[in-house]
């Protein structure tokens, strides 16, 4: 190791007990599709549909995690992870989103969390990234406002399960994508284009946190939110109303709600038809007390009133509208930063803004970078994958961590997206998130160099013991 190298892992550590982890989801991972009384969901369905998946991928095996959940875990054992964030498959636990619950789908997740527990790692369980069943879409989906108690419902289930194998549950993953990206431009399943049901889905996404929160009683619970930065393209009246305009619905809508008990007044006034679906007593459901703020970040958006920008963030890989309901009008440009093969800007400065954000504005709360990672064309030469880029963007975000640490934010742990190579939504196979690469013909795992290098600055972390002053 040079001397250069020693000293950026020595500037990297962190407080003592700081989670190191990665995470994953259920559908990008697991397979299994019809295995062990699992039912189907919405993104069964939606691959199934074509021109929904670049492609025409399914995850129907995706990288067969189900079956080779303790290969993984020892993976993730010699990375030296301290934590692991997985999500439940809700048509694995009840086929049909409600009544009969499948023990097998239980004791799947019994199993990885008692695998994970005997190699040192802590288990932080998801409810819901994305995969709804679909018997619950076929009665409306988010829309529906039934479908938040049928959500705390299971989360009750999942909760009395798994309650003595898991010490950190979360809600919903990124309420935004759920009902923004499925419901208004149809990137995501179920692939609706009704901008006004996706108002409703992101209040009813809302609810069903609270309701689960309050279903789950007094463990350790925490919403997710995914934050973006926000700039205006210039101090423009248009730009600054642009910037107010996306920062009002991909953050404050859920920040306000979670952390706050209520929705901006702005925000709702940007918004179209009636808002008669917030009912009396919602909004204090929603603020049911947490114990840790999960914030996925990934970029910085750029923003603009004024025609002539993309009307998304970034490019989709298939025809979709707009996700950004009552702000149609507005366009992202470029912000001069290199971007990832996703087309996301690479700015790690907006990590810190949106962390300190939250430790200013809002009631204290502890946080968790619960997802950030970068997708880039990997090449696998000679047996090896020499991301220097995905590499970088860890040690850059990191370093945000830090920065933000330093200046207080109660920031306690840090999850790389992803684990590993996995099935990405819209995008198929196309896009690789992972530390570690998988072949998705053999299902061969390598680890990557940023892995090996995300795996020295924890054991430099782990062995730092912390001396008294």
């Amino acid at each position: 190791m040079t001397t250069q190298e020693e000293q950026t892992r020595a500037g990297l550590r962190f407080p003592a007990g700081f989670a190191w982890g990665a995470a994953t989801s259920a559908y990008q991972i697991e397979g299994a599709v019809a295995e062990d009384g699992r039912g189907v969901s919405i993104w069964d369905t939606f691959t199934r549909t074509p021109g929904r998946i670049l492609n025409g991928h399914n995850a129907d095996v995706a990288i067969d995690h189900y079956h080779r959940y303790r290969e993984d875990v020892g993976i993730m054992a010699e990375l030296g992870l301290s934590a692991y964030r997985f999500s439940v498959s809700w048509p694995r636990i009840q086929p049909t989103g409600s009544g009969k619950v499948n023990q097998k789908g239980l004791d799947f997740y019994k199993r990885l969390s008692d695998e994970l527990r005997g190699h040192g790692i802590d288990p932080w369980l998801t409810l819901y990234h994305w995969d709804l069943p679909q018997e619950l879409e076929d009665k409306g989906g988010w829309p529906n406002r039934d479908v938040a108690y049928c959500f705390a419902d299971y989360a009750a289930t999942v909760h009395e399960a798994l309650k003595d194998h898991v010490h950190t549950f979360s809600t919903v993953n990124e309420p935004w994508c759920a009902a923004f990206l499925g419901y208004a431009s149809g990137e995501h399943a179920p692939g609706r284009r009704e901008p006004e049901n996706a108002i409703r889905g992101a209040h009813h996404l809302n609810l069903a946190h609270g309701l689960a929160v309050q279903a789950m009683g007094a463990r350790r619970v925490g919403g997710c939110v995914n934050l973006y930065a926000v700039t205006p393209a210039t101090d423009s009246v248009e730009d600054l109303d642009a910037a107010r305009r996306i920062d009002g619905l991909q953050n404050r809508f859920f920040l306000d709600a979670l952390l706050l008990g209520r929705y901006p007044e702005d925000v709702l006034e940007d918004l179209p038809g009636e808002i008669d679906f917030i009912q009396p007593g919602d909004m204090k459901i929603i603020n049911a007390p947490i114990d840790v703020l999960l914030v996925n970040y990934y970029s910085r958006f750029t923003v603009s009133g004024a025609p002539g920008g993309r009307q998304s963030a970034a490019a989709a890989p298939t025809d979709t509208g707009s996700p950004w309901v009552g702000s149609e009008h507005v366009s992202f440009v470029s912000g001069g930063q290199p971007v990832t093969a996703m087309g996301w800007e690479i700015d790690e400065g907006g990590l810190v803004e949106v962390l300190q954000r939250v430790a200013r504005d809002y009631p204290p709360i502890p946080m968790v970078i619960s997802e950030n990672g970068s997708a880039f064309d990997d090449v696998l030469e000679d047996g090896r994958i020499h991301d220097n880029e995905r590499r970088a963007y860890v040690e850059a975000h990191l370093g945000a961590c830090k920065e933000a640490i330093e200046a207080g934010v109660p920031l306690e742990g840090y999850f790389a997206w992803s684990l590993m190579d996995n099935f990405e939504w819209a995008w198929g196979y196309g896009k690789r998130f992972g530390l570690v690469h998988v072949d998705f013909e053999t299902q061969e795992r390598v680890f990557k160099d940023s892995a090996l290098w995300y795996s020295e600055v924890i054991r430099q972390n782990r062995r730092h013991e912390p001396t008294d002053s």
